[in-house]
């Protein structure tokens, strides 16, 4: 090892194991203290339907699920996951047959550009496994984590209300 400037010996840096179910399937990775949860999948993984937006929490194109909750990867530590069951854009339709959601947002016209619609699914399949949204201002203002420079926020909203009773009979995410 070398000497740092004060003269203390410096420390390699040491990447973490974690055990994780990645989309259904279980994995086992080895990660640096600071990766986050985004880069691990998009860098590491290929996993590139999250995207990087603002990269501080404040957009929610990197929106995942964790556990079946909307987290923001870009703000959540990969170590942080050791465990988890994580869905990703990626992991939520079965085969060949969408989940109702994604179903939903090709119905509505629900996107324009496409960057944010994976953080806007996830994010929305998310809000159905909360079970808190009841009607269009509930579904605005728990989707307020998640913007679209496009502006399609009334066809998002029209995707989101339309999928819910279709995602809670199947219990939120498929």
């Amino acid at each position: 090892m070398s000497a740092t400037p004060h003269g203390a010996a410096a420390q390699p840096f040491v990447a973490h194991p974690i055990r994780l179910t990645l989309n259904g399937q279980a994995r086992q990775l080895n990660v640096l203290p600071w990766t986050t949860l985004l880069d691990l999948l998009r860098e590491q993984l290929d996993l590139v339907g999250s995207k990087k937006g603002c990269d501080h929490g404040q957009c929610g194109a990197c929106t995942v699920l964790r556990d079946g909750k909307r987290v923001n990867a870009c703000l959540t530590l990969a170590v942080m996951c050791d465990g988890a069951e994580l869905t990703t854009i990626e992991g939520l339709a079965d085969g060949d047959q969408l989940h109702p959601m994604q179903q939903a947002f090709i119905q509505h016209d629900a996107f324009q550009c496409g960057y944010c619609t994976p953080g806007q699914i996830c994010s929305a399949v998310g809000l159905a496994n909360e079970g808190r949204a009841h009607d269009r201002a509930q579904i605005q203002e728990l989707m307020s984590g998640n913007l679209c420079r496009c502006g399609a926020y009334n066809n998002i909203r029209d995707a989101i209300e339309d999928a819910l009773p279709a995602c809670r009979r199947q219990g939120g995410e498929s």
